[in-house]
């Protein structure tokens, strides 16, 4: 009887052997606040891991062992690179090599409010050109549903390959809270869905590799959709708490002791607070995936268009509470110096995507304000072609302002000496709540209250 002869290794589980044996090559296209942790975690597990970015100023950073993202120390960066399990590179035929691809690149939205896809075309084309039998790409881009089927299959197929069978193809959105010290890339569980079965089966397993809980859904449409969800429903809950504080104002009541009273309910409340507007790359811009998305289907989505509004509306009253501090000081906003405290989008961060605080600043000047700054986390930053640099918080600075307005409540700060020196403080983070001011006196001597809270 002739001996049975052995059918040959399907592309699924000879790359599911490779990364079980950690001898799979992952490369991650786009170095930032998401593919540079995630690299990491890679190379930490054990995996040859290639970093693919377009800027040679943060390749050369990473192998000399320099960190670009706040959230990642050099000591990590070079620990990888000095063991060889890391290397970056601006070198698009790199991609040859790598066996499993994650694509962590920027979607923001044009000033018509549309996705941008230019950044995800370019990885998708760049992936497709340099493609090859038992490859699994991944992207991890927050995007609208039906990206990762409309935008990335095609480009695979038309090389020759076929998803699910030759190559595997699925979506994993980042989850990636800046500055969060207890929820991170390794522990936050990971949402997979693949366009087949198969390709959901490899990507969970890259992921379950050196991530701690994996949690796979049907689709890639289900899991663009998941990321959509998790910020549109902070994004509408921030626009209700929002509003809310404008009727709370118009009712003279204190809204932080309305949100701290109700939060003590220990079911059916969630607690968002209110601020100066909404930052950061997802929550502002994720929404607006979806509603673009759902017009090309005629419908209109109310609620995400309605808290939209609301958030945006947030810098303008910011900036009418600094008029009505100075107002009752008998002062006008054009001339008057305003010290805003915090540009980064939220505390303890560098990160100024999105930020409320250049809103604020630039209808501040529009009324003609001298605006000046200070943020421990953000020495320099450019704005419409102008640098601007952060003022030290002294003394003088502090008396010198006519207003100060407290925008990102960083760690670190005194805030009881900002509100003994400053003649007016405009707290949209509640961060001085409960202080007054030690000797009762203003500049001058004059007897009237120092502190205008927003």
């Amino acid at each position: 009887m002739a001996a049975e002869k052995k059918q040959p290794m399907s592309m699924k589980n000879r790359l599911l052997s490779m990364l079980e044996r950690r001898e799979a090559c992952i490369g991650v296209v786009g170095l930032g606040y998401v593919g540079l942790p995630l690299a990491l975690e890679f190379a930490r597990a054990g995996f040859k891991v290639i970093g693919y970015d377009v800027s040679e100023r943060v390749t050369s950073g990473l192998m000399a062992g320099t960190s670009h993202i706040q959230d990642v120390a050099d000591a990590d960066v070079a620990a990888v690179v000095e063991s060889g399990k890391f290397e970056a590179t601006t070198d698009e035929s790199r991609l040859r090599e790598m066996d499993a691809i994650s694509i962590a690149v920027p979607t923001p939205l044009a000033k018509t409010r549309d996705p941008d896809m230019t950044y995800v075309i370019a990885a998708a084309d760049a992936v497709a050109r340099n493609c090859h039998a038992g490859l699994l790409i991944v992207l991890e881009s927050t995007t609208y549903p039906g990206t990762t089927r409309e935008l990335m299959q095609p480009g695979l197929e038309a090389a020759g390959l076929t998803v699910g069978e030759d190559v595997f193809l699925a979506f994993s959105p980042e989850r990636v809270d800046p500055g969060n010290k207890a929820w991170n890339t390794k522990n936050t569980p990971k949402v997979v869905g693949g366009i087949t079965p198969a390709c959901t089966e490899v990507a969970s397993a890259l992921y379950a590799s050196c991530l701690d809980t994996i949690v796979p859904v049907s689709s890639t449409e289900t899991a663009e959709l998941v990321k959509l969800l998790e910020n549109t429903f902070r994004s509408v809950n921030i626009g209700l708490v929002n509003e809310m504080q404008i009727v709370c104002d118009k009712l003279g009541v204190n809204v932080w002791e309305v949100i701290d009273a109700a939060a003590t309910k220990p079911f059916g409340f969630m607690k968002f607070t209110p601020g100066p507007g909404i930052g950061g790359h997802c929550i502002p811009l994720d929404p607006h995936y979806l509603a673009w998305k759902m017009r090309t289907l005629n419908y209109k989505t109310r609620f995400i268009d309605l808290a939209s509004e609301i958030n945006s509306e947030m810098p303008a009253l910011v900036v009418e509470r600094v008029a009505q501090a100075l107002n009752a000081r008998r002062k006008p906003v054009n001339g008057s110096r305003v010290l805003v405290l915090g540009v980064a989008y939220k505390k303890d961060i560098d990160d100024m995507r999105e930020s409320p605080a250049l809103d604020v600043i630039t209808l501040l000047e529009g009324q003609g304000a001298d605006v000046v700054y200070h943020d421990p986390h953000v020495p320099v930053y450019r704005d419409d072609g102008r640098e601007r640099s952060s003022v030290p918080l002294t003394d003088s600075e502090l008396e010198r302002a006519d207003a100060v307005v407290i925008i990102t409540d960083h760690s670190g700060l005194d805030y009881q000496r900002i509100v003994d020196l400053a003649d007016a403080v405009v707290d949209t983070r509640n961060a001085t709540a409960g202080m007054s001011r030690a000797s009762g006196e203003r500049r001058g001597g004059d007897k009237r209250s120092s502190l205008a809270i927003a």
